[in-house]
Order: structure tokens, then C-alpha cells, then sequence
């Protein structure tokens, strides 16, 4: 009879205690970062000391003032506060990035599942349309569609999104060849299940912690992704706050009144960063070659 391992071996290092390694402390630390990230978007209204500043409000009188305990991120050129916008910020990027891996796992492991599993003509032609769009660079193909559709949210999502779903689709593919070929699979052709219950039953659930891995390393590039569009006047429009907009906005700025520059600008990294250690985190958590560490 087998014996299954202690329900503790199975927990990744990093949330098990027990196991903590100094690397494991550092994605626990971004975790934690993130998940701060993630509560000051969903209650910003509530946590921001000026919430209208996000929505269009203006206070010349205020404009360019230093942080201070009153505006603890300083003012920008308009006298809105730069802390209110950071935050109301956060929920900008983190829709798009939702939205974005949203479809790209959806539609992407989909389509790469069935390549994989179908073999083939299906193989071919899914692979063809993929190499179609991974010919052109991302941020090249994302600008490209970002000057012919009118900005906002909905035109950030639309850009990146298209931009990224074929790298899924290929994971997901060489994965799912993978998995087609192995016994169990065998097994249950052999008595005569359906491809459709195999795919979702064996294929699909055992393609996706790749899958998971490379979306939490992604998040990080299409943040960077967004405020570069942004910072180029592609991306989302005044009054909506912004990181990417804010950098371009207080460029001018930086050399006499560097606070309107560096806030969203630490922003963009602190969050790209933590969201890259966090897929480093669980790459090496789901890693079965390293999980005897």
C-alpha cells in the first residue's frame, strides 16, 4: 500500500514555516507587498486622504508642494495629490493585468491544449497563427494597435492582450503534447474515452501550473508594458491616474521638484518587482526537481 506524504511536504516552502529558506523570505516579503497593493486599490475611496483628486479635481493654489504631513507624497502641477493618485492608480494597472492574463490563460491554454492534444493539421495551423503575431515584438504590435483605437482602459487591455496570448498557447501546447503521450492517457483512450473528457479532465488540469507560473511572472511585464504605453500618450487619458501618465506628466520636473516624478516611478518598480518574485517564488516551489530542497 502507498502512503502518502505528510500533508506538510506537499505545502510550497514558502508558506509552510517550518521550511522557510532565506529566498522563501523574500517571496513571502512580496507577497505581502503585493497584497497590501492589492487592498489600498480596493478600498482607495476609503483610504485616500483626497479621493477627488482622482477624478479630476484641481487645486492650483496647492500645486508643487513637497511632501509634507498634510500631502505625504507632495502636490503635482495642478495641486492634486500625488499619494490619492498613486493608489487610485494601483486599481488601474491591476485591472489591466487581471484582464489581460485573464485572457490570455482562458484563450491561450485553450487553444494550446487542443494543438497539443490534436496533433497534426490542428497542430500546424494553430502554431502558424500563433508565429503570426510572435513575429512582431509585443510593445511594437501593442503601439501599433494603441494608435488606431481611442485610448482609455478597454484600448490598454485590447493592446496587451493580443500581444501575449500566443506565448500561452505555446506553453500550453508543448505541455499538453507532453501529456498526451503518457500512460493514463493511453489508458483511457484505450477504453474508450472521449478527447473532450480527456482534454479537460487529464490534459487541461495538468497544463496549468506552468500556466500559473509563467501568469505571476508575467504581471510584472505588463505593468511595464501599460505605463509605457501610457507614458507615450497611448494609454489611458486624463483625469484617470495612472503610473506611467504620471511619470510622463512630471518629467519636466524632476531636476526642481523631483516628488511628482519618483512616487509613481517607485510605484511601477516596487510592483513589477514583487510580482517577478513571486513567479520566481512559485517556479521554484512548483519545481518537482527542487522540492527535496
Amino acid at each position: 500500500m502507498t502512503v502518502s506524504p505528510p500533508l506538510t511536504s506537499r505545502i510550497p516552502s514558502w508558506i509552510n514555516p517550518s521550511r522557510l529558506m532565506p529566498r522563501d523570505v523574500l517571496s513571502v516579503v512580496f507577497i505581502v507587498v503585493l497584497g497590501i497593493l492589492v487592498l489600498a486599490a480596493l478600498f482607495a475611496p476609503w483610504l485616500t486622504p483626497y479621493p477627488a483628486d482622482a477624478n479630476g479635481a484641481t487645486h492650483p493654489l496647492q500645486s508643487l508642494h513637497a511632501p509634507s504631513a498634510q500631502h505625504w507624497f507632495g502636490t503635482d502641477g495642478v495641486g492634486r495629490d500625488i499619494l490619492t493618485r498613486v493608489v487610485f492608480g494601483a486599481r488601474t494597472s491591476l485591472i489591466v493585468v487581471i484582464a489581460v492574463l485573464l485572457f490570455s490563460i482562458v484563450f491561450g491554454t485553450l487553444t494550446g491544449v487542443i494543438a497539443g492534444y490534436a496533433g497534426g493539421v490542428v497542430r500546424d495551423v494553430i502554431m502558424r497563427i500563433t508565429d503570426i503575431f510572435l513575429a512582431f515584438p509585443a510593445l511594437l504590435l501593442a503601439l501599433a494597435l494603441a494608435l488606431v483605437l481611442p485610448r482609455g482602459i478597454p484600448t490598454l487591455i485590447i493592446c496587451v492582450a493580443i500581444t501575449w496570448w500566443p506565448w500561452y498557447t505555446r506553453l500550453a501546447a508543448s505541455v499538453a503534447a507532453s501529456i498526451s503521450r503518457r500512460g493514463y492517457v493511453d489508458s483511457a483512450r484505450t477504453l474508450g474515452v472521449s478527447a473532450q473528457r480527456i482534454v479537460l479532465r487529464h490534459v487541461l488540469p495538468n497544463s496549468l501550473t506552468p500556466v500559473i507560473v509563467q501568469a505571476s511572472l508575467d504581471a510584472g511585464g505588463i505593468i511595464l508594458v501599460v505605463a509605457t504605453l501610457s507614458y507615450l500618450g497611448l494609454g489611458v487619458s486624463e483625469p484617470t491616474p495612472e503610473w506611467g501618465l504620471m511619470v510622463q506628466q512630471g518629467q519636466a520636473l524632476i531636476t526642481t521638484n523631483w516628488w511628482v516624478v519618483t512616487f509613481p516611478a517607485l510605484a511601477i518598480l516596487i510592483t513589477a518587482f514583487s510580482f517577478n518574485m513571486l513567479g520566481e517564488g512559485l517556479r521554484v516551489s512548483l519545481d518537482p526537481k527542487k522540492a527535496g530542497r
